[in-house]
């Protein structure tokens, strides 16, 4: 037969829960309870208040360049919600807030990280994920190390690294996705297609009618869900990290969801979206169909949603006072945190704020002559 086919593929798409709030229950078997779909929208409305105050935060001086999560609140709390506390690890890039904050990473941290505080990327013993990565896509390398450790330790452990769309476009993608699926780590690749990488929009920035389809490249099982459905990154998540977990290796999760705000604070996306575009998607905003699903069940109404934004208030509030006010870090830090051991010339200079083991050194003489 002088021609044949030899691969042919197809990538699914899942949705559960749609704009309106109507749940498919064929699908949603097994996956969410009512109480628990509750405490993810609670969560929701955390992540929602923590964005307009850390902006705020930004716009008054108090804190730098800010990317909010709001609009994506559903793809990080599904599948965060997912994972194992406490045994599996998040890798995340930079709009993850609400999975980190459920597995543990105290709030203030993230306002610390973008204060410029270094103590805001200090994580705390016990906790599974790494600092925000801010390089676009190197932390996908991170992750999949991490995942290949489990596995030569055999440990029934799983990781999840969190990236853009744009994010695939990067070689170290292409990196990790290939010596993952070589190695056959326990590793959920999970992509947030937000639509635009940074000012480049999704069709522009890659030729790939989707973003899932890449993976079928490295042989890993992918899937498109609805990135708004708490559902179906839930399910579909859950499955790759049984998957994982049994020794089936990588997976790919393109979550088609939308950035509602800048890409950050130093960023007008007026100057480049259409804004009957977000206008649409405004419409699809996890938080109105969460709220719209738990109505229907009789599990909400307007007295819950002002109490639960009440206690979101109170929760941020006191957030911002713990990272203004941490005790300002001190000039030995610089020297403290970088030696196991610290060299006694090193120590002089921590002691003495100058550089005297230089002047010392017979072959700096010009230094010490003021030249």
């Amino acid at each position: 037969m002088p021609r044949k086919v030899v691969y042919e593929a197809r990538v699914e798409y899942v949705q559960i829960l749609d704009e309106e709030g109507r749940l498919d229950a064929r699908l949603a078997a097994g996956t969410l309870t009512d109480e628990q779909v509750a405490f993810l929208y609670e969560q929701m409305v955390i992540c929602r208040q923590y964005d307009e105050v850390a902006f705020k935060l930004q716009r008054s001086g108090r804190m730098g360049t800010y990317p909010q999560n709001k609009g994506q609140e559903a793809a990080a709390l599904g599948s965060g919600f997912a994972a194992k506390k406490g045994a599996d690890f998040l890798v995340p890039c930079y709009r993850e807030n609400a999975a980190l904050f459920l597995h543990g990473l105290p709030m203030e941290h993230i306002l610390l990280h973008w204060m410029g505080d270094e103590r805001g990327n200090q994580i705390p013993e016990g906790v599974n994920v790494t600092p925000i990565s801010i390089p676009i896509g190197t932390q996908m390398l991170h992750a999949t190390g991490i995942a290949w450790a489990y596995k030569i330790r055999r440990e029934p452990r799983c990781v999840i690294t969190y990236f853009g769309d744009g994010a695939t476009s990067e070689g170290d993608f292409h990196e990790a996705a290939n010596f993952a699926s070589t190695l056959q780590v326990p590793c959920v690749f999970f992509c947030q297609n937000n639509q635009w990488a940074i000012s480049v929009p999704r069709e522009t920035q890659t030729a790939s009618e989707t973003i899932a389809q890449k993976a079928l490249a490295y042989g890993m099982p992918t899937v498109q869900v609805d990135g708004n459905d708490l559902f179906a990154v839930y399910k579909e998540t859950r499955d790759a990290l049984d998957r994982a977990r049994s020794g089936g290796g990588p997976s790919f999760i393109e979550a088609v969801t939308y950035r509602l705000g800048d890409h950050t604070t130093a960023d007008d996306a007026r100057r480049y979206r259409d804004p009957e575009e977000v206008a649409a998607w405004q419409q699809k905003d996890p938080m109105i169909r969460t709220r719209k699903y738990l109505e229907s069940k009789g599990l909400w109404d307007d007295n819950r949603q002002r109490a639960a934004e009440e206690r979101a208030k109170a929760i941020v509030q006191e957030v911002v006072r713990t990272a203004e006010g941490i005790e300002k870090p001190t000039t030995d830090d610089i020297f403290n945190f970088t030696f196991a051991d610290l060299p006694a010339e090193i120590a002089r200079q921590r002691d003495t704020l100058r550089t005297s083991s230089i002047g010392q050194e017979p072959t700096q003489a010009a230094l010490r002559a003021g030249h």
